[in-house]
């Protein structure tokens, strides 16, 4: 016998008992499926959590300068340029993402809907993706290299040689073409996700297509464009390989992971390391902060999804 409004399936305590400490926890969401969880926590711990606390111990153990010695060699001492290492990285990792989500906005829309020819121009401009770094790298060069193709035949029309790599530029155009699939993909899965009837509601009530897209499209978009260019954005943050290969580490493009690296592999000094490291993610940190609280102000809801 059952008494009234008692949950189906609940064993009757009697009374003055008390329930098993497996029920109990059961109840509050803790049973054996919790295991499953192990693996990745313990993933978690040793190839995330671990280093970073090592690295940032690290950070306040240098050999002079006492406590934070680390952190004030890399912000006043010449020779390590921490604070410009910061700014050069910011100038290209801003940009590179914003460029990113600004072009692959445009392209995404269009391609919402079916046309002929859509899975090989997806294919296309994913391509990038699985290139690399270094046949980026190695693409650039031999394009816009001093004696690329491009320089080629601006020679033969008589004019100067461009210098579009080993500086600034050619890192920014490897951040791009490598950064791009990724938002592109993003921002359309973003927008497949808002409902078409929403736009169709405000065809129907005289909106033009400007008004449609700035009134519903890019509220509800917002959430995929913080998140993609905060993607996108460390992406680019924690560029090394392109700031050497078609950059000048030593001037123009000496980004806090040179600075890290160099610290690490050519001074052997692990504190001076570990602090540009720490200061790196300190950086992105703060920047994915100011992302989200722009996102939080521009919309505030669901990402409005079909389902």
């Amino acid at each position: 016998m059952t008494l009234t409004g008692q949950r189906p399936g609940r064993v009757e305590q009697e009374p003055g008992t008390r329930p098993a400490l497996s029920h109990r926890l059961a109840e509050r969401g803790i049973d054996k499926l919790l295991l499953l969880l192990l693996p990745a926590l313990v993933f978690a711990l040793v190839l995330f959590v671990y280093p970073f606390v090592y690295g940032l111990g690290l950070s306040f153990q240098p050999k002079t300068g006492g406590l934070f010695g680390a952190y004030v060699k890399f912000f006043t001492d010449p020779s390590v340029r921490g604070l410009d290492s910061i700014w050069v990285t910011l100038q290209l990792a801003v940009p590179a993402a914003l460029l990113n989500v600004l072009v692959s906005v445009p392209i995404a829309y269009k391609m919402r809907g079916k046309f002929r020819g859509k899975r090989a121009l997806t294919t296309v401009l994913v391509i990038p993706i699985t290139l690399g770094t270094v046949l980026t790298a190695e693409g650039l060069l031999n394009f816009f290299g001093q004696r690329g193709w491009l320089n080629r035949f601006l020679g033969l029309l008589g004019f100067e040689p461009l210098q579009l790599v080993q500086n600034y530029w050619g890192v920014l155009w490897s951040l791009i073409i490598s950064g791009f699939p990724f938002a592109f993909l993003l921002i359309l899965s973003y927008l497949s996700g808002i409902d078409p009837s929403l736009e169709a509601a405000a065809r129907t009530l005289g909106a033009d297509w400007k008004q449609r897209f700035r009134r519903i499209t890019l509220p509800l978009l917002a959430p995929g464009l913080a998140i993609t260019f905060c993607l996108t954005f460390v992406l680019a943050f924690s560029v090394f390989p392109s700031a050497i290969l078609v950059g000048d580490p030593s001037g123009s493009t000496r980004v806090i992971a040179y600075v890290a690296y160099n610290a690490w592999g050519q001074q052997f000094d692990y504190p001076l390391a570990s602090a540009a490291a720490i200061v790196m993610g300190a950086v992105e940190l703060v920047v994915i902060v100011l992302v989200l609280i722009w996102r939080s102000r521009m919309y505030k809801g669901s990402t409005g999804g079909k389902g």
